[in-house]
């Protein structure tokens, strides 16, 4: 069942609340995923605020900061709630010339919550840091995000550089101002425009099967996309 106090916690901007509550709900064994769909649900609050003109930018980065807080208390818990053992690895990052990380973050969290491996690179990636990354890790799925315009060259530039390395590896692609169009200029293979987009076709990338399986309670936000930065 829905617990309201967490998502109203999260959407008033309450740290202290927030946190208390995930803490409780980890103690009394609730499932990491079901307390992250939860805070997904409080950050969807936060960016209709945010639309509607009643939050601004610097509610929005608090938002993403109680959210990476409770993200981090659900840490060791994670095994609780998420699958055992991970079943691929995706790696992430906001593309060169973007240093907009607040969806991406997020997008992380939940990723890691789904059973995936996540090496997530941080902002203004160098296409050549994707590159070294890819080769490291072997992932079977790269996400590139950005929300600048002026960002799309360097994505475009960095999806055909990891294309070279592995033409088997899965590009997602997402960010504010990100759409189809977008994506088949830089030449990705998917367009996510929210989280639950993310995980659902990082895990159908990674494995046919476990990707077909129903996730449990769509996960979305309305802070731009599933990939935003």
């Amino acid at each position: 069942m829905q617990n309201f106090d967490l998502v109203q916690a999260l959407t008033e901007l309450d740290e202290n609340a927030v946190l208390l509550e995930v803490q409780a709900q980890l103690a009394k064994g609730v499932p990491t995923m079901e307390i992250l769909i939860q805070l997904q649900q409080g950050m969807e609050q936060v960016g209709k605020r945010y639309e509607s003109g009643d939050y601004f930018l610097a509610e929005l980065i608090m938002s993403a900061d109680i959210f990476s807080s409770a993200a981090a208390l659900m840490e060791t818990f994670f095994t609780s709630g998420c699958e055992s053992k991970a079943i691929g690895t995706m790696v992430i990052g906001t593309v060169k010339d973007d240093i907009h990380d607040i969806g991406k973050n997020i997008v992380s969290a939940i990723l890691s919550c789904s059973g995936i491996k996540v090496v997530d690179l941080g902002v203004d990636v160098a296409t050549a840091t994707f590159v070294k990354a890819v080769k490291m890790n072997k992932p079977q799925t790269v996400g590139l995000c950005c929300l600048l315009t002026t960002a799309f060259d360097a994505m475009k530039e960095t999806v055909s550089a990891v294309k070279a390395v592995d033409p088997s590896i899965k590009v997602l692609i997402g960010g504010g101002p990100v759409d189809e169009k977008v994506a088949q200029y830089c030449g990705a293979d998917k367009y996510c425009r929210n989280a639950y987009a993310a995980v659902s076709a990082a895990r159908k990338s990674i494995s046919p099967v476990v990707g077909s399986k129903p996730a449990k309670q769509a996960i979305s936000t309305n802070l731009g996309s599933g990939l935003s930065c």
